[in-house]
């Protein structure tokens, strides 16, 4: 059965485990089975932008614990059904449902209507959502080191300051406790005003310490982070939301977090610069050291 809805979703609540039913099985093009619950625990990769990876775990149906290979966003308008990168359409794309696909081994025994339990790894989940949080927080702290940079009036984050990263993003990716973002410093990015040639890679070091120092800054002052949403649903938007010293800021966000900056620990942030096809790139490493 194909669902007419939108996946329920309790894992930007922090749930870890969920009682469900199966709707959908379809096999994949690579030997495994996509099994799409009517609600789940489990973060799925997003193919649209794939910053943070699926979680860890398993599907209990009857006494079989199936190991979950991978979680993608899928969709189906009631006819077809599509997985990840195959999707043909934008995500709330009206009439389309949006589905979160666990990729079990081809040979599981799961079917349409069974009864099952999906459970997501509380470790690689802390991980993750430990590299996503301060994945935000250095985005933060990066444009308001900055924001002497711009000449021009620019587009303005969270918290009023020029937004360097929502402009300059190639891409981002959160590994477990940390992420790398890739920027690029092009012609577009000048012509808005950004003073790119500020980047040289003999002053990036202490920009790397200006970033690091504000957010061990917030980190210690406890500053505490949310998930706010609009819905239950895949698609519906969520928003990270952190109480900051200059202002509560609001993220459109659909990744997992801690409930604390406190629990970041230590804070490192690298910055480097690198060429991308001729494109200068700016990349910023950042790295927490959460307390055990």
């Amino acid at each position: 059965m194909l669902p007419a809805r939108d996946t329920l979703v309790t894992y930007p609540d922090g749930a870890l485990e969920a009682d469900t039913v199966v709707l959908h099985v379809a096999p994949t093009a690579d030997g495994l089975i996509a099994v799409v619950t009517e609600a789940t625990s489990f973060h799925p990769v997003d193919a649209a932008w794939p910053d943070q990876p699926a979680d860890s775990g398993s599907l209990t149906v009857g006494t079989a614990e199936l190991p979950i290979v991978d979680a993608v966003v899928a969709a189906t308008d009631g006819t077809g059904f599509f997985l990840g990168g195959d999707i043909p359409v934008r995500k709330g794309t009206e009439g389309w449902s949006f589905l979160v696909a666990h990729l079990v081994a081809g040979d599981a025994e799961i079917a349409e209507g069974d009864s099952v339990s999906v459970r997501a790894d509380a470790s690689a989940r802390r991980a993750l959502s430990i590299g996503h949080t301060a994945c935000h927080a250095a985005s933060l702290a990066l444009n308001a080191a900055l924001a002497g940079n711009w000449s021009k009036a620019a587009r303005e984050d969270a918290l009023g300051a020029p937004d360097f990263d929502g402009i300059a993003i190639a891409s981002s990716r959160i590994v477990p406790n940390g992420s790398v973002d890739v920027y690029r410093l092009n012609k577009s990015l000048r012509r808005a005003g950004f003073d790119t040639a500020s980047l040289a890679a003999d002053g990036l070091g202490e920009l790397a310490a200006s970033v690091t120092a504000t957010i061990a800054e917030w980190a210690a002052a406890g500053v505490p982070v949310r998930i706010d949403r609009d819905g239950n649903g895949l698609t519906d938007r969520r928003y990270w939301v952190a109480e900051l010293p200059a202002g509560t800021a609001s993220i459109a966000c659909g990744g997992t977090h801690v409930g604390s900056l406190a629990e970041l620990g230590e804070v490192r942030v690298e910055l480097e610069a690198g060429d991308d096809a001729g494109t200068p790139v700016l990349t910023m490493r950042t790295h927490a050291a959460p307390p055990r």
